[in-house]
């Protein structure tokens, strides 16, 4: 115990992550900077744009401590390589002279990327969403070709019961409200186990595991025209399905045509098993639950609590409550179409 603690309390702080650090980090991979840096929009890691003196920038990544082994992180770069070497627009690591595309300053974990430009795809196009669907559909073909063995699945109980029973022991949770959230997230899980029980054995594969607009960015013009994915930090094992329901919005008749476009241009390259429909609001459910847990593990960090002034508010938990209990309703309902 003691010693876990120290090894905790040991690791490098992002506060102390200062420009000169990171451009030392930088250069001691070989590149020369010309100074000039900026911080980009990022909460679980420290991103930022680095100027070169010959070239174009490159966006350097430093880990949040702690998360993820070397080995689970260097999982995901391969995985990124191997569909880029396929021709699938996605944003890879940079390998040094050496080769390697992870690299370590001054007890930092960080790695660098080629900056892509692009703006967020347009998802109530029915076109964008069947190229999205095309680019995906080859993602998963390839995905399904091996397992990830450093990275957790995404499941009920890591993205569920996990999380909820962290909370239960956070002290995050309003006391006056804690018993009915931990009540009403315990039903929600229970409706998940059904939807999981209503889909059956549905295959796991490598996905990109964060698969909103965010994480694309479109090309409009040009031979690198449409969308290319960024950032694989969230890369796990999990259902097809995961890295489709976040395309999705508005109302039911809305989603279905959404998923409809999208499985248009999916199953050009890998099959869809419809079954795993039953587990969209499972996995939507699933979100929800990992989110608050998400936020309160990082709550110590002073840029979660700059960012998210709302939470561990008495309005945040009861907002929850009351979403989870639309969850609840929404799990009983029939898949966006019958099969």
């Amino acid at each position: 115990m003691n010693a876990q603690t120290n090894q905790v309390n040991t690791l490098p702080a992002f506060a102390d992550l200062t420009p000169d650090l990171v451009l030392g980090a930088v250069e001691s991979c070989g590149w020369f900077c010309d100074g000039r840096i900026l911080a980009l929009n990022s909460y679980e890691n420290r991103v930022y744009q680095v100027a070169l003196e010959d070239g174009p920038p490159v966006i350097a990544k430093f880990y949040r401590p702690g998360r993820w082994t070397d080995a689970a992180i260097l999982e995901e770069h391969a995985f990124t390589m191997e569909l880029a070497a396929q021709e699938i627009p996605v944003v890879t690591a940079l390998s040094s002279a050496a080769g390697q595309s992870l690299h370590h300053y001054q007890g930092y974990r960080f790695a660098l990327f080629p900056r892509q430009s692009g703006r967020a795809p347009e998802l109530q196009d029915a076109a964008t969403l069947e190229w999205m669907g095309r680019f995906l559909g080859r993602i998963h073909a390839v995905g399904a070709l091996s397992s990830y063995q450093q990275r957790p699945e995404i499941n009920a109980d890591t993205f569920g019961a996990q999380p909820l029973d962290w909370l239960a022991r956070s002290g995050m949770i309003p006391p006056e409200l804690q018993a009915v959230y931990l009540s009403v997230a315990q039903q929600a899980l229970d409706a998940v186990q059904q939807c999981y029980a209503r889909a059956g054995s549905v295959p796991v594969l490598r996905l990109h595991g964060d698969c909103h607009m965010g994480n694309v960015l479109w090309l409009d013009q040009g031979p690198q025209a449409g969308p290319h994915f960024v950032d694989f930090d969230d890369s796990r094992m999990g259902p097809a399905i995961q890295d489709l329901w976040m395309l999705l919005s508005g109302e039911r008749a809305e989603m279905q045509r959404q998923m409809t476009d999208i499985l248009v241009g999916y199953e050009d390259f890998f099959d869809f098993d419809p079954r795993q429909l039953y587990l969209i609001e499972a996995l939507r459910t699933l979100r929800l639950i990992h989110y608050s847990a998400w936020l309160g593990q990082r709550w110590d960090d002073a840029a979660f609590q700059a960012a998210f002034p709302w939470f561990n508010t008495q309005r945040y938990w009861q907002d929850r409550i009351l979403e989870l209990r639309e969850q609840i309703a929404l799990m009983d309902e029939p898949p966006l179409w019958t099969f």
